[in-house]
């Protein structure tokens, strides 16, 4: 194995840790993969990522044929990532979750567009909700990647939530950052009625990063 392909094995268990340890990723849910050259790394399907070994790290290419030998099989989500990463070339690493807090989100068929926090406006400004299709199909991988043409995130109704950037390090702290959204919405809502964030608020955000 060459060492670029263990380091991202690698970058992927580290992560997937991470997700199980914060409760992003209960269980056996969740998958997450890399572009690696012309093709992906993906995790396996019906594997805690809390336990992901890299035997259990599969390569696959653009059709989402496996191209290790490996007794395990790649995630039965493969054809939603390669959607992405087919039409994103600026996306070289996908996280898709069922973090109870986003997903709370998603069963209840609420986008999530108010920008309390500015971390949100700067990032995210809007996540659009998919319509609820069977995982692991076609027609749901086709709806994502339709959001994705303009988006980096999207709930996915009564499902979760699946993001994309640059690299995994990122993918994985916009998720955490939308999880604290999501919690400090929720909270608000308990004490109170949440404050929005304008526009030009936002704007001014935006300024300052840009610089």
């Amino acid at each position: 194995m060459d060492k670029n392909k263990s380091k991202l094995k690698q970058e992927i268990i580290y992560w997937s840790k991470r997700l199980y340890e914060k409760g992003m990723s209960p269980s056996t849910s969740g998958n997450i993969s890399v572009r690696y050259k012309d093709n992906f790394l993906v995790s396996a399907s019906g594997t805690c990522l809390n336990d992901l070994s890299e035997s259990e790290i599969i390569l696959i290419d653009k059709e989402g044929q496996p191209l290790d030998k490996s007794k395990s099989k790649p995630t039965s989500e493969k054809i939603m990532h390669i959607g992405i990463y087919n039409q994103r070339k600026d996306i070289n690493a996908i996280i898709h979750c069922h973090c109870p807090i986003l997903t709370s989100f998603a069963v209840a068929g609420i986008e999530m567009n108010k920008a309390i926090l500015p971390d949100f406006g700067l990032l995210f400004k809007k996540v659009q909700l998919v319509p609820y299709f069977c995982p692991s199909t076609k027609k749901l991988a086709t709806a994502v990647k339709s959001v994705f043409k303009t988006d980096n995130v999207a709930l996915l109704k009564n499902h979760g939530v699946i993001l994309g950037a640059e690299d995994l390090k990122t993918a994985y702290y916009r998720l955490e950052c939308l999880r604290a959204h999501a919690e400090t919405y929720i909270y608000s809502k308990i004490l109170g009625t949440p404050k929005i964030i304008s526009k030009k608020s936002i704007e001014e955000i935006e300024k300052i990063y840009k610089k």
